[in-house]
């Protein structure tokens, strides 16, 4: 069975921190996986009797004093995550199925609620390793990424600085001292210090009505915009080049019945919700997320062609934005990083803006958590450094990542929540460019 290390890097400060990998065994009919406490056995759990089960297995990897390294081995794995918590363990769950109950940052009963903890997503298979950072959801503990090949080539995504979260949530507080929408209520504390911060979409599952109307305004300008001028929308796909008016109150396109209705703000936040929700027809999809995305960086009334007119320096420079995305990308180090489910949306072969690295040929992927101390320098918040090769998250050979079994965040309930995890699921199948 073919295998693949890991290099775990403990630069939290803490000599108290733990890993945890889950995900799909692909070599063994995508069973739930968990890597054992020795970070080399496996562990697939079975069907437990009922909702909120015990893990049979210990299945947090201590990683050793702050400075030190843990090497730890697996198999090829889809959907995968890299999870690390500070100062204390996590707590994972299993329903019926089995069924994952991973933790949860929109649940303030969940057990590890007021845990320092974050992940990274991963997918390796028989085509290549694909790895990306997130803060989709939230942010919380920096993380960064290093992944060598087996010729010696290293591509990298410095995440955020160790002092990110605090500097994260300045500015959040520091945006809504301007606009006095809300975005301060984004800061989740625990004993008066900075936790986590949340995105506007798991913000507005903890506080209802927050940035409920936030893009009216903006998609009013937008549709008043395109009544009058052509938008043309790139798929990157078969279907090509799309043009759109609006007619009536619907942004209708020329072709294959596609039409939208003004979408809400939580549309544009989440992404996959209302107008967004996704389509049996894969050319609507491909047009939603571009759609997305221009929402959320606000350039669709600088940029009628998308995304192949956009330039990441104009990306957030409009009032009305997605401020929480600006400031993930301001805030981090290479200025990359999942800020919102379809952040690699961009021109074919321009700046990469996801926090992604992938490989045909793997040898070791170095995951640091804690923050680079290495001679990282800031670039321009909105540049990336590495360009796109062939399509989103990977190119054509990037493997969707697939969802836990249920992946149920909730022990309480049956109702699947890992809304980051199906997002991503769905832009990697739905922002897929040809090369």
């Amino acid at each position: 069975m073919a295998t693949l290390d890991f290099a775990l890097v403990n630069n939290t400060g803490s000599d108290t921190v733990y890993a945890y990998i889950t995900g799909q065994a692909i070599d063994n009919n995508n069973a739930v996986f968990l890597l054992q406490a020795d970070g080399k056995t496996a562990y697939y759990p079975t069907s437990p009797s009922a909702t909120g089960s015990a893990l049979a297995q210990d299945c947090a990897i201590p990683l050793g004093a702050s400075g030190s390294t843990k090497t730890v081995t697996i198999p090829h794995i889809a959907g995968g995550r890299l999870w690390f918590s500070r100062d204390a363990k996590l707590t994972f769950l299993l329903n019926p199925g089995p069924a994952l109950v991973e933790p949860s940052s929109s649940n303030p009963s969940d057990p590890n609620y007021n845990i320092f903890w974050d992940f990274a997503e991963f997918t390796w298979n028989s085509s290549q390793l694909f790895v990306n950072i997130s803060m989709v959801d939230f942010f919380s503990l920096p993380i960064a990424l290093a992944l060598e090949n087996t010729s010696g080539s290293t591509n990298t995504v410095k995440g955020l600085p160790a002092d990110g979260l605090e500097t994260a949530c300045n500015g959040l507080t520091a945006q809504d001292a301007k606009d006095n929408a809300g975005w301060s209520k984004l800061i989740v504390k625990q004993g008066g210090a900075n936790l986590r911060a949340v995105s506007p979409n798991t913000g507005a599952a903890l506080t209802s009505g927050l940035l409920a109307n936030y893009f009216d305004g903006y998609v009013r300008q937008v549709w008043s915009k395109y009544g009058s001028d052509t938008l043309t929308v790139d798929t990157q796909a078969a279907a090509g080049k799309l043009t759109a008016k609006v007619q009536g109150n619907n942004l209708t396109f020329s072709s294959g019945g596609i039409t939208y209705a003004p979408p809400s703000s939580a549309d544009i936040f989440a992404n996959s919700s209302g107008v967004f929700a996704v389509s049996s027809d894969d050319t609507k999809n491909q047009v939603s997320a571009r759609l997305a995305a221009a929402f959320n960086r606000s350039t669709l009334l600088t940029n009628a062609n998308q995304p192949d007119g956009e330039v990441p320096s104009n990306y957030y420079t409009n009032p009305v934005t997605n401020h929480y995305a600006r400031i993930c990308h301001a805030t981090a180090l290479d200025g990359r990083g999942y800020a919102f489910p379809y952040d690699d949306v961009g021109p074919s072969n321009g700046a990469d803006q996801s926090g992604s690295v992938y490989d045909p040929n793997p040898k070791l992927l170095t995951v640091t958590v804690g923050g680079l101390t290495s001679n990282s320098t800031k670039k321009d918040a909105k540049q990336g450094d590495t360009p796109r090769s062939g399509g989103d998250n990977g190119g054509p050979s990037a493997a969707p990542t697939q969802p836990s079994q249920g992946g149920n965040r909730n022990p309480d309930t049956q109702k699947q929540s890992r809304s980051q995890t199906l997002t991503t699921i769905l832009h990697k199948l739905l922002c897929h460019k040809s090369s």
